[in-house]
């Protein structure tokens, strides 16, 4: 009897190996920044990772949750299936946790609206193109107050190098420099197609840091289409309140 037993638990043990080696998916634990696809805002959505790769959210920890088509999120989620032959999605998942990240569009700067978008310093952590969007990850040091950051174009200063000059700008809001906060934004690149040279748009980030005495400037590529579209970014779930807008 104690044989029969024992077979059977290395039988069992085989299988739950083997089926470990088919799911391998399953047992991951993926955190990336992506795309709501969810035009009816239901809680049955489509996101799309910065590869194209889409996402059908077949189960989930927010059976609530109707994010807007076109929120950029921070996605917790476990691949269920892989989809072959599929024109909807690649890949059917579960999603285990959610961050919505700040999504914005570029703003065109007036005199009017000069002072309330502000120019208060910040650290840059890290600033990449993923998809159509610049995504940017920052610390800033905060209190209570709803901090305002926004993607500038400003078209009364000109630049002679043919490339689309930006700013990343942060108001404070006059908060209190208390602890140091952690945010990320998306801003749409979108409207920025009509001016690319071939498949890609080239971009230079003015930015007001807390390093240097001058501003800061990084150089980017937007390239539009799926040219662009292999830069999967592992990201983290943010902890504490977050006053952002």
């Amino acid at each position: 009897m104690k044989k029969i037993l024992m077979s059977v638990l290395v039988l069992a043990l085989l299988v739950a190996c083997n089926n470990d080696d088919n799911n391998e998916y399953f047992q991951s634990n993926f955190t990336n920044i992506a795309t709501v696809e969810n035009p009816n805002q239901s809680s049955g959505f489509y996101f799309k990772l910065d590869n194209n790769d889409k996402m059908w959210i077949t189960s989930t920890n927010f059976p609530y949750y109707r994010p807007k088509d076109g929120q950029r999120i921070i996605a917790v989620y476990n691949i269920l299936s892989t989809v072959d032959n599929s024109n909807l999605y690649n890949h059917k998942v579960q999603l285990n946790d959610v961050y919505e990240v700040l999504t914005k569009g570029i703003f065109k700067i007036t005199p009017e609206t000069q002072d309330s978008i502000g120019n208060d310093q910040i650290e840059i952590r890290d600033m990449w193109v993923g998809s159509n969007y610049l995504n940017v990850e920052f610390v800033y040091p905060g209190y209570n107050q709803i901090h305002y950051i926004n993607l500038v174009s400003d078209s009364t200063k000109t630049y002679t190098d043919d490339k689309v000059h930006l700013e990343f700008r942060h108001n404070a809001n006059n908060d209190y420099a208390t602890y140091s906060k952690w945010g990320v934004v998306s801003f749409d690149l979108s409207s920025l197609q009509p001016l690319a040279v071939g498949d890609s748009v080239n971009l230079v980030i003015h930015t007001h840091e807390f390093t240097t005495t001058e501003n800061e400037t990084y150089n980017l590529t937007y390239k539009l289409g799926n040219a662009g579209s292999s830069n999967i970014r592992e990201m983290k779930i943010p902890k504490g309140e977050i006053k952002l807008q």
